[in-house]
């Protein structure tokens, strides 16, 4: 089942269990870090007035608001990680980035941080995203390969999800028919995990059908995360 099903990510995002389990597999990591490089990014591109679109549980927005004394606006599909944003003192509603409740020109930032890959009609959100943006404003989007966490893929049998929607391979061809420019940045990350239980928490967490993580998986394992941050300005 792809990424952008959408009863697939209104299951998997109906709480916040499933995406705990797959961030814990990123606690040791070697090499550039995607979300320390993310906020390196924007703190250098100084956002002030700021929509976050399928935000998740909401830290980032809240520590654009906190550290960077940015404007936060915040959208996400899902109910759920929309009052856990709340609950961090975002302004969060329930929205979907291919039909954003705001005016044009309201931003100067739209963050979309390991989502676009989900979103069905993938122009139709760039448009979106494009319109509430103001004259030089700028998409910063962070997304993976289809190559990102190959050794976990293969260990547990998990189909490319990334091969038909938003990914490093095809970011800039959607991108650039939609904003002027585009910049792209390639981060390659090796993860070490010490702890199988990562490694199942991790399996029983996707949606998909996969096989089990074997029980005699030599530790540590190591994968390689591959990501790319995008900064695309009107």
């Amino acid at each position: 089942m792809p990424l952008d099903d959408p009863a697939t990510v209104k299951e998997q995002y109906a709480r916040e269990d499933n995406l705990r389990a797959r961030q814990r597999l990123y606690e040791e990591v070697s090499g550039p870090h995607p979300p320390d490089v993310l906020w390196q990014t924007l703190v250098e591109w100084a956002p002030r007035r700021v929509l976050e679109v399928g935000g998740g549980p909401g830290e980032l927005s809240e520590r654009m608001q906190g550290e960077l004394d940015a404007e936060v606006s915040y959208v996400d599909l899902s109910p759920r990680m929309v009052e856990l944003a709340r609950e961090r003192g975002v302004d969060a509603q329930v929205g979907d980035v291919q039909s954003l409740p705001f005016e044009d020109g309201t931003f100067d930032t739209v963050v979309a941080a390991w989502m676009l890959y989900h979103v069905p009609e993938i122009d139709r959100g760039l448009a979106e995203i494009a319109r509430v943006l103001r004259p030089g404003g700028a998409l910063v989007a962070v997304t993976n390969s289809v190559r990102h966490l190959s050794e976990l893929r293969e260990l547990i049998a998990l189909p490319e999800g990334h091969k038909e929607t938003f990914s490093r391979e095809n970011g800039v061809e959607f991108l650039r028919k939609h904003f002027a420019e585009v910049e792209r940045l390639d981060l390659e990350t090796e993860v070490t995990v010490r702890d199988r239980g990562k490694l199942v928490d991790y399996q029983q967490s996707i949606s998909v059908p996969t096989r089990p993580v074997p029980t005699d998986v030599e530790l540590p394992f190591v994968v390689h995360a591959r990501t790319t941050i995008f900064v695309a300005m009107t």
